[in-house]
């Protein structure tokens, strides 16, 4: 009988220990601060809800939402699509579909990931970013304000303020193949003493021009300067 009440008793210690652990919420992440057609999750998207964790962020068609996440800010656009998460103890997010702008005056305080790259800041400056998705291998980034960082495997671009590059996870044949071109025989030949030239940054491509319409620049500055205000 003894036995039996002391194995009761250790179950109910282990419960009573267990329980609030396993029912803890996950940390929130960010709140939303402005939203106009937008959702989180499957719920429509108002100022003040709170975003945690896994949570994700949709537009419909002219809408766009807003998020506050720590000491940054997260803009969707029109038709987007992203998930919000947290990278070694600070607030990301990736962007599935559409377009996004990022702010932040702190090079580790916010991550935009999108396909196989991670797009950040890269100084403890006021920084604002544009990311746009045009493919599962294709991406165009701007450095709106301040400059950025894009990473992708072991190969890193910095993106000047004001400049964009369109990234290409798949580099095209042509771009990989050596000065000689493909079926000469001289490159990475048998026997050439030379072996397959390597593509290093043409992964990142120049592109002039900016990503968007001054109109929605406009729109995203004004929305974003205040990022970097308490």
């Amino acid at each position: 009988m003894q036995a039996r009440r002391a194995i009761f008793a250790t179950a109910l210690s282990f419960s009573l220990i267990t329980i609030p652990v396993w029912g803890a919420p996950t940390a929130a992440l960010g709140t939303v601060i402005a939203a106009d057609r937008a959702h989180v999750g499957e719920a429509k998207a108002e100022v003040g809800t709170t975003v945690y964790g896994g949570d994700s962020l949709s537009t419909e068609v002219q809408g766009s939402v807003q998020v506050r996440a720590g000491k940054a800010r997260l803009l969707l656009l029109s038709s987007s699509s992203a998930v919000v998460s947290d990278t070694e103890g600070a607030p990301a997010a990736t962007l599935l579909n559409g377009a996004a702008t990022f702010s932040t005056g702190n090079a580790q305080a916010f991550t935009l990931f999108a396909c196989a790259a991670a797009i950040r800041a890269q100084a403890d400056a006021p920084t604002i970013g544009q990311v746009s998705y045009i493919g599962p291998k294709e991406l165009l980034v701007r450095a709106t304000r301040g400059s950025l960082v894009i990473t992708v495997d072991n190969d890193t671009q910095l993106v000047p303020e004001g400049s964009s590059y369109r990234v290409l996870l798949d580099q095209p044949e042509e771009m990989a193949q050596g000065p000689e071109g493909a079926g000469s025989g001289k490159e990475g030949a048998p026997g050439s003493g030379h072996s397959p030239r390597k593509a290093g940054r043409s992964r990142f491509m120049y592109v002039a021009g900016g990503l968007t319409g001054v109109a929605t620049y406009l729109a995203i500055s004004e929305a974003l300067e205040s990022a970097q205000r308490p």
